[in-house]
């Protein structure tokens, strides 16, 4: 695994990679090098069987403000249409690389989590943020639509209502609001950010990684399936399941008495 990203800051230390978007003067925006380092550490993550959580972050004062426009500059000065769709494509490979790889992902998120930084939070499983983060879909705002697949996540989140609020007023959402609304999954006091997201991640990293990977192909397949489908998927997938060696240790601690000892396998 690389550790000489441009942007990107990496720890890994008990099965818990942790990745920190380290663009802190612009709060984290998105340009083309850290995107492009953002592929390339989640799908060499995706790969190695060492990691069994990842740890999304930001530096500095905030999750992240979104796609930095500045790149855009000269586009917008010559008058010319930007090829955006192009662009968006490089944004759908890591939503799908984390959408799709078998362990878990987290978003810490505190300080801001705007635009496209926002929509990138979505698309991880679960979400933790300080009682500090505010949440916006800015893109109304620039008279643009929700990218970063915002349309899909939101809505499933919190409903067309609020997801339609949200996209078209473009208003902050504060952290405990996000919580009330399935935003986010925790809101926690910024003192106990740090310790709060890795008591989550080290309890995820220690628990049966394979099983996860298959109840998120059952939840994510299952948004867009019908009953009889998900039925059938369930059955394929818990047959996968069965036969893994982390299930034949939950079932010998189950008759031993003792707290299972999970490898992931």
């Amino acid at each position: 695994m690389r550790g000489d990203y441009q942007y990107l800051l990496t720890q890994f230390s008990d099965h818990i990679f942790t990745v920190t978007m380290n663009r802190p003067k612009v709060l984290n925006a998105f340009n083309e090098v850290m995107l492009a380092e953002l592929n390339e550490a989640m799908s060499e993550a995706a790969q190695d069987d060492d990691i069994r959580c990842i740890v999304l972050k930001g530096a500095g004062r905030g999750f992240g403000s979104g796609q930095d426009l500045s790149e855009f500059a000269s586009a917008y000065a010559s008058g010319e249409p930007l090829e955006v769709s192009k662009h968006l494509g490089k944004y759908h490979d890591l939503l799908r690389t984390l959408q799709e790889m078998s362990k878990p992902t987290i978003a810490a998120i505190h300080g801001v989590a705007a635009g496209i930084s926002c929509n990138i939070a979505l698309a991880c499983d679960l979400r933790i943020a300080a009682d500090d983060a505010r949440f916006l879909e800015a893109f109304s705002r620039i008279g643009l639509v929700p990218d970063g697949g915002g349309g899909y996540a939101l809505p499933r989140l919190v409903g067309i209502g609020k997801a339609l609020e949200m996209a078209m007023l473009a208003d902050e959402v504060s952290a405990q609001e996000a919580e009330r609304l399935g935003l986010i999954n925790k809101c926690v006091p910024v003192a106990e950010f740090e310790e709060a997201t890795y008591r989550l991640a080290r309890r995820l990293a220690n628990g049966p990684t394979r099983a996860y990977g298959l109840i998120k192909q059952l939840m994510y397949r299952g948004l867009d399936s019908d009953f009889a489908t998900s039925l059938r998927l369930e059955g394929e997938l818990q047959d996968t399941a069965i036969r893994t060696d982390d299930h034949r240790e939950a079932i010998q601690a189950f008759f031993e008495k003792r707290p299972p000892e999970y490898k992931g396998k």
